[in-house]
């Protein structure tokens, strides 16, 4: 990543001592956002038994320094678009500058999210990411930006700092994080921050807490593997829970709106137990987070040579199960031959979609169309969808993506004809089906909507 590490004490740009005792979490540290309308923690370190007192927006909450640690609580905040300061006062006084108060989304995962906005080769570089460079003038957004960090213990600080969205700072933003944040801000127009942890190669029990993975019985047999080194996949120092000890525990228990969650590349050979460790890991976040059952937005990932339609199914699933989830689809979005395909603005802007329709409550579509019914007719079999909005269309030209089969279980290219919310699927070779298949394939050639330009996700019909 093209970020400075700090090398200062402790937290940069934040006015703190060089003798100080009372130093707060460089999570709190100019141009912070706080979020809006939930309890605020603060925290840091002091002497112990030192009383510290944090002053902010007419608010003075007070406690006492034990172990070394404090933490207050400031009641739930309005929405401040006028830069406030913060004080917090031991035996020494801190302020904390420039702070709003807004949305705040944690944007994690792996390589897709991981990636900036600016160059990074080999890679291909990010769609007209030039312009949108230029025009990201966002005062409004901001990020705070968590290093590449596998720990086999907990950490409590990453010591780094908030960056206002600007054209000078954006090209070291997330890609889609930042186009999730601008969509967002644009939608609703309250402050924005994106807490930037991502990873690039890495699988989801790497961001679950040892105690999450140790206490659900369905993965008793991965780990047994905990401390194993395997060749090519698990090299020396990159143990599960290491991203979860070094990038998401330093964070907690920082208040939060929700999750934007891009990854499952690194779990694609075990597609049905990422069924169970996905679910896992959110659990674990919301519960050690301690600020309810927050939204997860998954970005399903995109068409790619080597990614089978059943890790996709995996992320569908998930969100069919798990509450308060929205499932990103992308298959429109891909590059066959490319993993990291260049256009994140699209991504950004479903995200920034679904949070509005999901989180915020505005009244617009903010899914796919998602397979309601199945049922077959002598030789035919009828679909039915769900967030079809004012109707379903194909994107460009014929309807195609579907593939149907009888007892035989060989599936064979289908007709597909949309009538109303409903798709008749066919075909001369079948004349009993029993199933029917949409998108199932690496890179799927499919192109089912509905009235808001949102893509259907790949599903099957015979469900295993």
């Amino acid at each position: 990543m093209l970020k400075n590490f700090l090398t200062a004490f402790f937290i940069l740009g934040t006015s703190v001592a060089a003798d100080a005792t009372v130093v707060p979490n460089s999570l709190f540290s100019d141009h912070m956002i706080l979020q809006k309308g939930v309890a605020v923690p603060v925290w840091g370190h002091a002497n112990d038994g030192e009383k510290v007192t944090v002053r902010f927006n007419g608010q003075e909450v007070s406690t006492v320094a034990k172990g070394g640690k404090w933490m207050v609580k400031l009641a739930p905040l309005p929405y401040i678009t006028t830069p406030k300061e913060m004080t917090i006062m031991g035996e020494n006084k801190v302020s904390i500058k420039d702070i709003l108060v807004g949305e705040v989304w944690l944007c994690s995962g792996q390589s897709n999210m991981e990636r900036q906005l600016g160059p990074r080769p080999p890679q291909q570089p990010i769609t007209d990411w030039e312009k949108e460079r230029d025009a990201a003038n966002f005062p409004m957004i901001r990020e705070y930006y968590v290093p590449l960090k596998y720990a086999p213990e907990k950490v409590e600080d990453v010591h780094e700092k908030w960056t206002v969205c600007s054209p000078k700072t954006v090209s070291d933003f997330s890609a889609v994080g930042y186009f999730f944040a601008r969509d967002l801000y644009k939608r609703i127009n309250v402050p924005i921050g994106i807490i930037f942890s991502a990873f690039g190669g890495t699988p989801a029990e790497d961001w679950t807490s040892k105690a999450a993975l140790e206490g659900n019985p369905e993965l008793t047999e991965l780990v047994k593997n905990y401390d194993k080194v395997v060749e090519g996949y698990r090299p020396p120092g990159k143990l599960m829970n290491g991203l979860y000890n070094g990038m998401i525990y330093p964070l907690i228990p920082y208040a939060i709106k929700g999750v934007a969650w891009y990854q499952g590349e690194a779990n694609n050979g075990n597609p049905k137990q990422y069924q169970v460790i996905l679910p896992n890991m959110i659990r674990n976040w919301r519960t050690d987070f301690g600020q309810g059952d927050f939204p997860f937005l998954i970005v399903q990932i995109a068409p790619y040579k080597d990614m089978t339609p059943e890790i996709r199914e995996a992320q569908l699933k998930v969100t069919q199960k798990v509450k308060n989830t929205a499932l990103i689809v992308t298959t429109d979005c891909g590059d066959a031959n490319d993993i990291h395909p260049s256009r994140k603005q699209p991504v950004g802007a479903r995200l920034a979609l679904a949070a509005s329709g999901l989180v915020y409550h505005r009244k617009i579509e903010y899914s796919g169309p998602a397979l309601k019914t199945y049922r077959v007719n002598k030789d035919s079999a009828t679909l039915t969808f769900d967030h079809t909005a004012k109707g379903l269309h194909a994107g460009n030209g014929k309807l195609s993506g579907f593939t149907i089969a009888g007892g035989d279980k060989k599936f064979v290219p289908a007709v597909a004809v949309i009538r109303g919310d409903k798709v008749i699927v066919s075909s001369p070779a079948v004349s009993k089906p029993v199933a029917v298949r949409y998108g199932w394939a690496n890179v799927p050639e499919c192109n089912l909507y509905n009235s808001a330009d949102l893509p259907a996700s790949p599903f099957r019909t015979d469900v295993e």
